[in-house]
């Protein structure tokens, strides 16, 4: 028989796990804003060996599974040298993989905005850097705002991911539950809801930041 008292007794334990999916997802997001502003140029530049470095950024992660990246840079890191925490090595390749995304995401925006703005900048004697960070990337951002926040929802749920490496997020901590319990319906239940309660609320703040940026 279905047992809520099961989900009662282990809720608390499983939404405290839910920090290092909301960690992971939030720093993964950020970096790949950033890493993917860099490329997004780079895939814009006039320069061919940057363009093509970018299209190949882009297919390489786009194109190989995330499981298969998580499980690449945690035994290569070592290899090389690089002895950091598995959280960490998470964080960096959701990040690179979320760059991949939203570079082509932020190249969409950039291509929605009139040329002229750019040009008029330049005209006034404002230097290419200064019109990438002052002009363009702010509206690239202010367009692609929902694509983002999809991004941001996508990186919640494919956070679960990151058990492969030992992190103990919602979707390792669920399965020790089940484990322990023998109840998994109403453990992985559970945690369905967690999943859906933090997304709901990404969405609807990435719904208020949209209503706010439009006025």
């Amino acid at each position: 028989m279905f047992s809520f008292q099961t989900i009662i007794d282990n809720l608390p334990v499983l939404i405290g796990s839910a920090r290092y999916t909301l960690l992971i997802s939030v720093l993964g997001c950020l970096e790949g804003l950033i890493l993917g502003a860099v490329i997004c140029a780079a895939a814009l530049s006039h320069k061919i060996w940057l363009r093509r470095a970018a299209a190949l950024y882009v297919s390489f992660f786009r194109g190989v599974p995330l499981l298969i990246q998580l499980l690449v840079a945690y035994y290569l890191l070592p290899v090389i040298g690089l002895n950091v925490p598995a959280l960490v090595a998470a964080v960096l390749t959701v990040g690179f993989c979320a760059a991949a995304y939203l570079s082509e995401v932020l190249r969409g925006s950039l291509n929605a905005i009139p040329k002229g703005q750019a040009e008029a900048a330049a005209a006034i004697g404002m230097v290419p850097l200064d019109v990438w960070v002052r002009i363009l990337l702010p509206q690239a951002l202010k367009i692609g705002l929902p694509a983002i926040v999809n991004e941001l929802i996508l990186l919640v749920k494919a956070s679960s991911l990151v058990t492969v490496v030992g992190i103990v997020e919602i979707t390792r901590m669920s399965q020790s539950i089940a484990a322990a319990t023998f109840r998994p319906l109403e453990i992985y239940l559970a945690a369905a809801f967690i999943y859906l309660a933090i997304n709901l609320v990404i969405a609807q703040v990435g719904r208020v930041l949209e209503r706010r940026l439009a006025v």
